[in-house]
């Protein structure tokens, strides 16, 4: 698809972002303004999910783990290696909404992090077919759960508003966390299970009527089987969930992925936040092999 024709599938999202959501677009707009890029451009990047109609690459696994006091969010962002070099870290300062920290892709407002109300998010891709237009796209769907003062709160928004193509969203805050299986024509949610987690990855583990869905990684169900093994003897820390995320049982195609002959996806960062203490731990690049180390911590004032 050429890159003008990326950004007519992007125009389309424009009556109903201008109708119901003025403030993303307005900053989309000065994303553009600041990057000197064409606001269809930078709408492009921030609606990718569903102009590739599922053909994405993102390879993920991510958990939710409420033990007492503690909320565990974390993850493994896996994608392709050359996209390594577009990620960023964003703090976000607003008034009348909560501070954001965030690891993103240049230009996208909305991806994987925590605000200063101790709301996190991350994200797993799944592929179904169908796009919305008249619902939120994926990547904004994030940057509204971002927006919340709550997990109860970001529930209800997507609940209300819709997501336009297929993800997996897991929101937590410091109360725990919920999975949030979305395709575009309906959102499922994942309930902790009796030991206070969720865990997922790249494919729907809930059922989705009418919803045709092509598994994106043949491995997602044994990356999946493998989290939720590993995490039965595990402590509810973040050096522990640090540990698990460094997994490479079945290497390279494992938790902590390897770039192999027939493809470039590896994991690009992984992630842990602690959501009762406001603050998230960063590797980036593999976690066996980081490359560089970040905590995020947004505060309610000041980012």
């Amino acid at each position: 698809m050429a890159w003008s024709q990326v950004c007519e599938v992007a125009d389309k999202f424009l009556p109903f972002l201008l109708n119901r959501w003025p403030d993303l677009y307005s900053e989309i707009q000065g994303v553009a303004a600041g990057a000197g890029q064409p606001i269809s451009s930078i709408l492009a990047l921030n609606v990718r999910t569903e102009i590739a109609f599922g053909m994405f690459s993102d390879g993920c696994t991510a958990l939710s783990w409420k033990d007492g006091t503690t909320s565990l969010l974390a993850q493994n962002w896996d994608w392709q290696q050359e996209q390594e070099a577009n990620l960023i870290r964003l703090q976000i300062k607003q008034d009348g909404k909560p501070n954001i920290d965030m690891i993103t892709e240049a230009g996208i407002i909305g991806k994987i992090g925590l605000n200063s109300a101790g709301v996190g998010v991350c994200l797993n891709a799944t592929r179904a077919e169908g796009v919305a237009f008249g619902r939120l796209p994926c990547h904004l769907a994030l940057r509204r759960c971002l927006n919340s003062n709550s997990r109860a709160e970001a529930i209800v928004a997507l609940q209300e508003a819709g997501v336009a193509s297929s993800c997996h969203i897991l929101v937590a805050d410091p109360e725990g966390g919920t999975g949030i299986e979305c395709s575009s024509v309906d959102i499922v949610l994942i309930p902790v299970c009796d030991k206070g987690r969720v865990t997922h990855t790249n494919h729907f583990v809930q059922e989705h009527p009418g919803v045709a869905e092509n598994v994106l990684f043949k491995d997602s169900g044994a990356r999946l089987a493998r989290i939720s093994e590993l995490v039965k003897t595990a402590r509810p820390d973040v050096v522990s969930i640090r540990r698990l995320l460094e997994d490479e049982d079945g290497y390279p195609i494992s938790i902590n992925r390897q770039r192999t002959h027939g493809s470039t996806i590896a994991t690009l960062f992984s992630i842990v936040m602690q959501l009762d203490k406001g603050y998230a731990d960063v590797r980036m690049g593999r976690p066996t092999e980081a490359e560089r180390y970040l905590k995020l911590q947004p505060h309610p004032d000041d980012v």
